[in-house]
């Protein structure tokens, strides 16, 4: 099996939202970095695991931190 990141946001929606899967598991629509650590922090990573801008944690498929 190929190695891929734990967590990836999707490139936005029309809405501006991006949906985030964790471990490949779909957890939502983040319209925002704070919705996006409420739903890292609810599949059990706090604050200290959190680094939105490591790309061994995180996978940005568009650009990073942009909520149209």
């Amino acid at each position: 099996m190929a190695w891929q990141t734990p967590i990836v946001v999707h490139p936005p929606a029309a809405d501006g939202g991006r949906r985030v899967t964790v471990r490949g598991q779909d957890v939502g629509v983040a319209h925002g970095d704070r919705d996006l650590e409420e739903f890292l922090r609810r599949a059990g990573l706090g604050e200290a695991d959190l680094a939105l801008d490591d790309p061994c944690l995180v996978e940005w498929r568009g650009e990073p931190h942009v909520w149209p």
